[in-house]
């Protein structure tokens, strides 16, 4: 009589989650050889929900935007969300940009623990702030002020299932606004990590912001308009309304490696690459590397946009720090990035741990 022991089926299972993650290896790293064989036509500019492709942590658009692998905890959902779920605490995190042209750009998310998994939400907003409505006839300004604001609100799930594996999923509902009509649509994300050890080397993937299209509707859009103008007396200003066409999302397909390393009991380092195949551009990758102190100090740099056609976007730097008070861990994390002929940007997160 065979006596299968709970040892024996932890490593079956382990075995079996194994062999699941190379497939899904082997999968994303065919997907990714054969859009990079295809001849890639860039879209920039005709999707809906753009603003969701601007990276929000501090931390990893240092690194070149090279976070699908190297990504833990609740700071890490936007590159994987199966990152989330390396956190079995409470998470809290703020991020804001200094964006082009005055634009604010802000990310808030939070993660909760349970013995199945973590339930995080992020909410994600931008916003022009007021701009004056310039016409033909008044082209300084007709007195009225009108705004561009864009809201992502996610909500997911991610579960590890081993101490190598894990994954996630999350739902997407994304509008914008301009003046006084507006477009909404819903998407899924997901992603799933794996990691060879503790220190050893870390894969990543993830699908962003698969869904439908949107099209735009409100009071900008209503006119008045005469069915016969050739003719007297019928109705000349009968209410109507223009119709838009339906704009896709931009879809991401994301995939990377990361290796940490330990140089002793006061230093360790990180070294992350991504490589990205969107639906709306060509593929590019990003690379970066980390330093860190003695558990606290971290400088690093990157380069993204790598392969890019037509690349405004290169050098990515910036620094962090990460401490702990009572039973509250937090991280302060700064980066630059330069973006060309639009200048730079800087984003600054924060997050805490309980």
């Amino acid at each position: 009589m065979r006596v299968e022991t709970r040892a024996n089926r932890s490593l079956t299972r382990a075995a079996s989650i194994d062999a699941a993650m190379r497939t899904i290896v082997l999968a994303a790293a065919a997907c990714l050889l054969l859009a990079g064989s295809a001849h890639a036509q860039s879209k920039v500019g005709t999707t809906f929900g753009a603003f969701t492709l601007i990276e929000p942590d501090a931390r990893f658009a240092a690194l070149g935007m090279a976070g699908s692998a190297g990504a833990e905890g609740l700071a890490g959902a936007w590159y994987n969300p199966g990152a989330v779920a390396l956190d079995d605490k409470h998470a809290v995190e703020f991020v804001h940009a200094d964006w082009f042209a005055g634009i604010r750009y802000d990310w808030i998310a939070y993660s909760h623990p349970f013995p199945i998994g973590a339930v995080y939400a992020t909410f994600t907003s931008l916003n022009s702030g007021d701009i004056a409505v310039r016409t033909v006839a008044q082209p300084l300004g007709t007195g009225e002020l009108f705004s561009v604001s864009d809201m992502a609100l996610s909500l997911g799930f991610a579960h590890k299932f081993s101490l190598r594996f894990a994954a996630a999923a999350q739902i997407n509902y994304l509008q914008e606004t301009i003046f006084h009509s507006s477009a909404g649509t819903v998407t899924l994300t997901a992603g799933t990590l794996y990691r060879t050890s503790a220190n050893g080397l870390r894969i990543g993937a993830s699908l962003s912001n698969f869904g439908t299209s949107a099209a735009y509707s409100g009071d900008n859009l209503a006119i008045t308009y005469d069915n016969v103008p050739t003719q007297n007396g019928d109705n000349g200003a009968l209410p109507g309304v223009r119709s838009t066409d339906a704009f896709a999302v931009p879809v991401a397909f994301r995939v990377g490696l990361a290796q940490p390393v330990v140089l002793g009991s006061g230093m360790r380092l990180l070294f992350a690459a991504d490589a990205v195949h969107p639906s709306d551009n060509s593929e590019s990758m990003g690379i970066g590397a980390e330093a860190t102190f003695r558990d606290a100090l971290s400088l690093r740099a990157g380069w993204q946009g790598l392969f890019l056609e037509d690349s405004e976007v290169g050098l990515t730097a910036g620094a962090g720090f990460r401490g702990t008070l009572d039973t509250v861990h937090y991280h302060v994390d700064y980066a630059w990035a330069d973006q060309g002929r639009l200048d730079d940007t800087q984003r600054f997160s924060f997050g805490i741990t309980f």
